[in-house]
């Protein structure tokens, strides 16, 4: 018998956008996703937990992981305060029975939360059974120059987290190494952002299998290893000319997941 591995497959809010949180519930349960990972961002649906506890009632689509409001066009979502935001999204995450909060590492011009970043993570993580799962960024870069935003670190596998989040789109843009990166981040891997990229300087989120990077390398990883977590298809479908375009890529990625899941998984 082949033995499929036990993580979830997720669909990102983030992959409908510019269409709402909500579309993304019904897509996710058309198409045979196992659940959503919420962004929390503008969209007022996404930062109300009982507007998301009745879509998930109705869609019998379970949120899974809960994405902090980290980005700079949500720097007023949810506080000012980025503790807050990250309070907030632990307390989101235990209502509505998501296992997972991804959050960013601070940018740099956020010097407090920045200094305490690694020991507050900790103590948050200490409190709760959601997992903080820290993501990877990379360097910004205009041209031939390139800005260090993220603190500590962009590369999160170099500083100490109890739980990393591994984003491909991401590892392309800073043009790391994505293997590498998991062999260091080894069991503390919690969460999986699936996107492609081709390397270029802005942050692509192709679908699994349209860029350079080893996307089924790492689902095939997975397969043969205890990782015990979720991952999550994180897309960008802007560019889609229809919403039967925009299913189709999300469709495409979901069976590129699970193949690639599968096609490695032990046989007993």
């Amino acid at each position: 018998m082949v033995r499929i591995p036990d993580a979830k497959v997720a669909l990102s809010t983030a992959s409908v956008y510019p269409e709402s949180t909500a579309t993304a519930f019904e897509i996710a349960a058309r198409l045979g996703y196992d659940g959503v990972e919420v962004m929390v961002w503008t969209d007022p649906v996404s930062q109300d937990i009982e507007a998301l506890r009745r879509l998930s009632d109705y869609h019998q689509v379970p949120v899974l992981a809960v994405h902090a409001p980290c980005l700079l066009i949500t720097q007023r979502v949810w506080s000012t305060d980025p503790w807050v935001k990250l309070q907030r999204a632990q307390a989101a995450a235990e209502k509505l029975g998501a296992s997972t909060v991804v959050v960013h590492p601070p940018f740099r011009w956020q010097r407090q939360y920045a200094r305490d970043f690694i020991s507050g993570i900790w103590r948050m993580a200490d409190e709760t059974d959601v997992r903080f799962a820290v993501e990877n960024m990379y360097p910004w870069r205009y041209r031939d120059r390139e800005m260090l935003a993220y603190a500590p670190e962009w590369d999160v596998s170099k500083d100490d987290y109890r739980h990393y989040t591994i984003d491909l789109s991401h590892t392309a843009t800073a043009r790391s190494d994505a293997m590498d990166m998991i062999g260091r981040m080894g069991d503390r891997l919690g969460h999986v952002h699936l996107a492609d990229g081709r390397g270029s300087a802005k942050d692509e989120h192709l679908v699994p299998g349209r860029g350079t990077q080893p996307c089924a390398e790492l689902l095939e990883h997975l397969a043969r290893s205890s990782f015990d977590g979720h991952v999550v298809i994180e897309v960008n479908t802007r560019r889609a000319m229809s919403a039967a375009e925009r299913e189709a890529d999300l469709a495409e990625a979901l069976a590129f997941t699970r193949l690639h899941l599968a096609s490695s998984a032990r046989v007993r």
